[in-house]
């Protein structure tokens, strides 16, 4: 014991000479460094009043203010920036669910605007604009070198009026161009319905809205099944959803686990990180989840899949997420501007960081990119209406050894085969989602 004491006041003390030693130099380079600033400081108000006094036209002094700002913010990553007063009010708008534009959630990769995804039922959205479009141009004007609000601002404009934007899609060789009509943009945050025995959970942002919208929802689908015991499991589909708020992330987590981390953050300094934690409570009661993902699935909806993949508390089935592993905090400046700053990063509860790698799910599961034409559909059909089958027979013999009851439920059953069938056509990654749950009900103990 003496002799590890001993051991520990000797580096005491070498850590003090040491420090001693080395004082003088620190202080000087720590004046050097404030002085290389200050002079940094200078250059640039040197330069703004060269502009102001010399450039070709007269220039708005507080535009080229805020324009350096946000040149400031945006070097830092794709997701900093500076809000104009404008702009911090559009965003606290959007977080209510309601605003004006084309209906997309866009980044910017390589000079270009990228599509993160398009929101459910909007102009972008009808128009066919997809997760992982680049924007090149908009109403023929080149977005190369524009800052990220820059190009957004090219793209804002009175609801009604048209835009057209030059798309670049991977697997076209073409660019292309896609005339929209902007309109007011109303987010429902969750809908809700039944597909057979499985509710379906489609979460299109996180917004105020989307944890009491999904609560109510499910409260309404579970009745309208008649009750827990009849649903055979839940979808969350969280495909093109973009994130939103990280409280609401956290809320629609916890919905469906009773205990364990959620998410944690880490910032610069480690003891501004934060652990978010389930408390008591399943709104599956139990039953089994499915998420499903894609490449428009980024941020807050990541989140959520990462937490309850990590947790073994649903399935995660689609394609790699987007990669948004990065918390921005929206810090309010004097003059009701604001500055959206990357703060930290989040990690899943088992520690891992999805920055730029997204979440993989647990099966892969590409949507089909195109369906049949119209010519091989007629002659579907036309097969179709020439298959008989037994009942189809002249003369055959009547199957007397059913009930009325039997029957009735394997008319019942048929259905909701055909039903599932028909929806593989329409959404084949849904339509694989719920075939997961029924495979998993099958094997449910009967009390």
């Amino acid at each position: 014991m003496k002799k590890f004491v001993m051991a520990a006041l000797g580096g005491v003390v070498a850590g003090t000479v040491a420090t001693t030693q080395v004082a003088g130099p620190l202080l000087a380079q720590e004046a050097d460094r404030k002085s290389s600033i200050y002079e940094q400081l200078d250059l640039f108000g040197d330069i703004f009043e060269r502009i102001r006094a010399q450039y070709v036209e007269e220039v708005d002094e507080r535009e080229l203010i805020e324009a350096a700002i946000n040149g400031m913010l945006v070097s830092l990553d794709p997701h900093s920036s500076y809000l104009s007063p404008d702009d911090a009010d559009d965003m606290r708008v959007q977080t209510r669910g309601e605003f004006g534009g084309l209906g997309i959630e866009v980044t910017q990769e390589e000079g270009f605007v990228k599509v993160v995804s398009p929101i459910d039922d909007t102009p972008a959205d009808e128009a066919g604009i997809e997760a992982g479009d680049f924007i090149t141009h908009v109403d023929g004007e080149s977005v190369l070198g524009l800052t990220l609000d820059d190009a957004v601002d090219l793209m804002r404009g009175p609801v009604g009026s048209e835009i057209l934007i030059t798309i670049v899609r991977e697997g076209l060789d073409e660019p292309f161009d896609v005339t929209i009509v902007r309109d007011t943009i109303k987010l429902t945050a969750v809908r809700t319905r039944t597909q057979g025995d499985t509710v379906v959970l489609r979460i299109t942002t996180f917004n105020d809205q989307t944890y009491p919208n999904l609560e109510e929802g499910m409260k309404e689908a579970v009745e309208e099944l008649g009750g827990i015991d009849k649903v055979n499991g839940f979808v969350l589909d969280l495909r093109n959803n973009p994130g939103g708020l990280l409280t609401q992330a956290i809320k629609v987590s916890d919905g469906f686990l009773d205990k364990g981390e959620i998410v944690s953050t880490r910032g610069r300094d480690p003891q501004d990180g934060d652990r978010y934690n389930a408390t008591e409570g399943d709104l599956a009661e139990g039953k089994p989840v499915v998420v499903l993902i894609n490449g428009g699935s980024a941020s807050a909806s990541e989140i959520v899949a990462g937490a309850l993949q990590d947790h073994r508390r649903a399935i995660v089935v689609g394609t790699q997420s987007f990669g948004k592993g990065s918390v921005q905090t929206v810090m309010p400046l004097k003059g009701d501007g604001a500055m959206r700053l990357t703060t930290a990063r989040y990690y899943t509860p088992s520690g891992r960081s999805i920055q730029a790698l997204g979440v993989s799910p647990d099966i892969v599961v590409e949507q089909p990119a195109a369906r049949p034409d119209a010519e091989d559909e007629e002659e579907n059909e036309a097969l179709d209406h020439f298959t008989r089958s037994e009942a189809d027979l002249r003369g055959r013999l009547d199957n007397d050894s059913l009930t009325e009851d039997e029957r009735r439920q394997i008319e019942e059953e048929r259905q909701k085969a055909e039903d599932a069938a028909a929806l593989r056509e329409e959404d084949y990654q849904l339509a694989y989602a719920i075939d997961i749950l029924k495979g998993l009900s099958a094997f449910e103990p009967e009390e």
